[in-house]
């Protein structure tokens, strides 16, 4: 045996003590209250117990264990300290717990069950006591629960600390990303009023490839092609869409695409995306420490990735300056680069780039700006999250040039809504516009060839 107690310790028998059953102590401590109080009493005794465990055990030596010897020691522990009391567990109960704690002192403590289950997408929790999960695009309750505000602090901080990065009254919100690439954000009061919040959006292990998309009826297996043909013949890329639309699936369904040959600069606020390349160098922005220096903004990484040798550059998301440098780069030679916003239309997505560039301190008049982004961006892609909570893309337009001080586009295809079933799952189908792509020259040009009448306005894609 490992001995992970600390000296000094000795347990009593179970015979010098007598044995509540955990139902007989729920009942004492709750009475009626039903399942929500079981849970609280089981909260309450986990929580007590990874409190004695920090007291009992010689922390030092877990990280000469395995999981499995630290189960093993540990469940002889809490053994004893559920003897003293008063506690009687039935096998499968003392399993649970003895996971639970497990969870307190190695991982995440309540969250640590949603973390491992692969059909949660996002956890958000707001305040100790509701923990909510999306599952399939649609919010619902959890069972998690904290024991108290002091609880969830205590996890936060451990989340946050372990990647330098602190939260309190003082640096009241924090983004991070957990080991596993999931990325958090926390607001903490004074500014959280009602307790901690805490938003989890978890990382795909696997990255859903452009065939997934298409399977789960994001768009369809023709307007896969397409884009295909997009990437290959090196268009510049613009994808849209709101929160939780699915911009970064995209992307990162689309680079798969990329020439392995290729040199690709990514360049990110969270590293997200999951590029398949060989030739893949991945650059993060860097926050401000405590003294308020030291920050490395994407902006920066921008600049430095043009000395990188890059054949294309993929920025996560462009939010404010470094939209410009973006902009420049898509202009000067790299060509098939990618990057997302935040807009609820394709058109919108113009003008907040549009915006960005005004943020970049640079002096620059709106149509020269204009200009820019018209001959940078050749393709915009806009993604929406419909009702029943579905991913999908529902446009995809073609920047043409200006006409004036206008950028002038063209959408080559839309989704159109049809209506509802009966289980509220929205309907529609994608139609082509009839208006032949000028990028369909840049295809050909590179030997991709996509049939003719595809862009013909009777053609439905179901």
């Amino acid at each position: 045996m490992w001995q992970i107690r600390k000296p000094g310790r000795i347990a009593p028998t179970f015979e010098e003590e007598r044995i509540v059953p955990l139902e007989e102590r729920r009942v004492m401590n709750v009475g009626d209250a039903g399942a929500e109080g079981s849970r609280d009493i089981h909260t309450d005794l986990k929580v007590d117990l990874h409190q004695q465990l920090l007291d009992l055990i010689n922390l030092s030596k877990l990280d000469t264990m395995s999981r499995e010897q630290i189960e093993e020691e540990v469940g002889e522990i809490l053994q004893e300290e559920i003897a003293k009391q008063n506690h009687a567990l039935n096998l499968a109960e003392r399993r649970q717990l003895v996971g639970d704690v497990l969870d307190e002192l190695l991982g995440l403590g309540p969250l640590e069950p949603l973390l491992k289950d692969g059909t949660i997408t996002d956890i958000l929790v707001n305040g100790h006591k509701r923990v909510f999960v999306e599952r399939y695009g649609t919010l619902e309750l959890s069972h998690a629960r904290f024991k108290d505000e002091r609880h969830l602090l205590r996890i936060i901080q451990k989340i946050v600390s372990a990647v330098g990065r602190r939260v309190d009254e003082s640096s009241p919100l924090v983004d991070a990303r957990l080991a596993d690439g999931s990325r958090i954000n926390a607001v903490v009061p004074p500014l959280a009023l009602d307790g901690p919040l805490l938003s989890i959006r978890k990382f795909a292990k696997v990255p859903i490839s452009m065939d997934r998309l298409v399977e789960i009826g994001s768009l369809p297996t023709a307007i896969a092609e397409v884009l295909k043909a997009v990437v290959q013949s090196r268009r510049n890329v613009l994808i849209s869409g709101g929160t939780g639309s699915g911009k970064t699936t995209m992307l990162n369904a689309m680079s798969a695409f990329i020439d392995n040959r290729e040199r690709v600069v990514t360049i990110e606020d969270s590293a997200e995306l999951q590029l398949q390349q060989d030739h893949v160098a991945r650059l993060e922005t860097r926050p401000a420490n405590t003294e308020g220096k030291g920050e490395i903004a994407q902006r920066d990484l921008v600049k430095n990735a043009l000395r990188m040798r890059p054949d294309r550059i993929i920025v996560g998301e462009v939010r404010a300056g470094e939209a410009f440098d973006m902009l420049q780069a898509m202009n000067t030679g790299h060509d098939g680069s990618m990057t997302t916003v935040h807009a609820n239309t394709a058109r919108d997505a113009i003008s907040r780039l549009e915006q960005m560039i005004g943020m970049s301190g640079i002096e620059i008049s709106s149509r020269s700006a204009r200009a820019q982004i018209a001959s940078a961006i050749n393709v915009v892609l806009q993604l929406v999250r419909l009702s029943d909570g579905r991913r999908r893309l529902v446009s995809v337009s073609e920047i043409t040039g200006m006409e004036g001080d206008v950028v002038t586009m063209q959408e080559i295809f839309r989704f159109r809504q049809t209506g509802r079933s009966a289980e509220g799952e929205v309907l529609g189908r994608f139609e082509a516009t009839g208006i032949r792509p000028r990028f369909l020259e840049d295809a050909i040009s590179h030997g991709i060839s996509l049939p003719a009448d595809l862009f013909r306005p009777e053609v439905r894609f179901d």
